[in-house]
């Protein structure tokens, strides 16, 4: 077997095994992060606190001081 052949077929196995853990990785990865949740952001203008309300609604009262506030958008 010609040398040429001898590291093409060595270049290329290690190609596949790299890509191979890298798919392994990737779909590791993915399954224990957490699923992004659709909830909206809603920061305190009275008290700074930091809290989630649902998707549908547009002004959420705050659970430490009752004050009413606006989505965050980013």
């Amino acid at each position: 077997m010609p040398i040429e052949s001898l590291i093409f077929t060595y270049v290329t196995f290690l190609l596949g095994v790299l890509a191979a853990v890298a798919i392994l990785y990737e779909r590791r990865r993915r399954r224990f992060e957490p699923e992004p949740t659709e909830d909206h952001l809603f920061r305190c203008r009275k008290c700074s606190y930091v809290y989630t309300d649902d998707p549908d609604v547009e002004l959420s009262r705050c659970p430490q001081c009752g004050t009413s506030n606006e989505v965050v958008e980013f």
